[in-house]
């Protein structure tokens, strides 16, 4: 089967799940055929578009073709990101301040030679905005910045890193930094309280379904190892909620909020546009 056509005539579409794996810059017009072909239920790579106009059509995609589509974010079926969550409604520690999360790791080869990714806002962020919104609620961007990825005479703009500022509704501050140049990979999320501090580190690869939380207060500190396989759990809670009767909007929605705070902070970083060359002057003799 070449086409989501011909698979329509093998499959059934009202059981049977699309995964569409493309780059947001491809991803548009795949949802469209997927959806022309008849098939309603879609998992989406993160995120769920690389800008607003993007966004929008798809968002008109899914009105007209009453479309369920779930947008793949492990980190919010992750334990360690209810671990927190649960500390903070605890109120243990009082009311978180900052939050500070970290994405590194190296992406030379795929980010010199598979386009697709615009920028690195696209690659890691839409993981640490997601969490950021699970923690601390609806926020808007106070600051962001990028960096181009150079080696060896290549240069690919904007895909070096980026760092992205938000401040969220409930007064809580968050500063998101992914470094693709990175020679380590890391991936840790810090929650400094009003008297303490939590710090997590997600699994950095799928070699190992483990992530660590350490709780620091009055001076005494408390560790843990967390069996933590987010994507299957993320997978198994997706295919869930197709199973389910009405619409499923919740994740959706939560997507287009993640896509339009990225898209105000690729904004923010935008070269601005050359300015068109002047005509030269000729000098009027007096």
């Amino acid at each position: 089967m070449k086409t989501f056509g011909e698979a329509s005539k093998d499959l059934d579409p009202d059981d049977t799940v699309v995964h569409v794996c493309t780059p947001p810059s491809e991803r548009n017009s795949i949802i469209a055929e997927v959806a022309d072909s008849g098939f309603r239920k879609v998992i989406v790579e993160k995120p769920l578009a690389g800008d607003i106009d993007d966004l929008a059509r798809i968002i008109r995609l899914r009105r007209k073709h009453k479309l369920h589509v779930e947008v793949v974010e492990p980190w919010l079926a992750s334990t360690l990101t209810w671990r927190l969550v649960e500390l903070i409604r605890s109120g243990r520690f009082g009311a978180p301040k900052t939050i500070d999360i970290v994405q590194n790791k190296p992406r030379f080869r795929r980010s010199l030679t598979v386009p697709g990714h615009p920028t690195a806002f696209d690659v890691e962020l839409p993981h640490g905005v997601a969490l950021a919104l699970r923690l601390a609620g609806n926020a808007r961007v106070t600051h962001a910045s990028g960096s181009d990825l150079e080696v060896e005479g290549n240069r690919r703009p904007r895909m070096g890193g980026a760092t992205i500022g938000l401040r969220h509704n409930t007064g809580v501050h968050t500063e998101i930094r992914s470094d693709l140049t990175s020679p380590v990979r890391e991936r840790r999320v810090t929650v400094d309280f009003e008297n303490g501090r939590a710090i997590g580190h997600f699994a950095v690869s799928g070699d190992d379904h483990h992530s660590q939380l350490t709780v620091r207060s009055n001076g005494q500190s408390d560790h843990l190892v967390l069996r933590d396989d987010a994507m299957t759990e993320w997978m198994l809670q997706a295919y869930h909620k197709f199973q389910l009767q009405g619409e499923q909007t919740l994740g959706f929605t939560f997507a287009t909020e993640v896509v339009q705070l990225l898209s105000v902070a690729k904004n923010i970083c935008a070269e601005p546009l050359a300015r068109p060359e002047r005509e030269p002057v000729t000098p009027h003799a007096e």
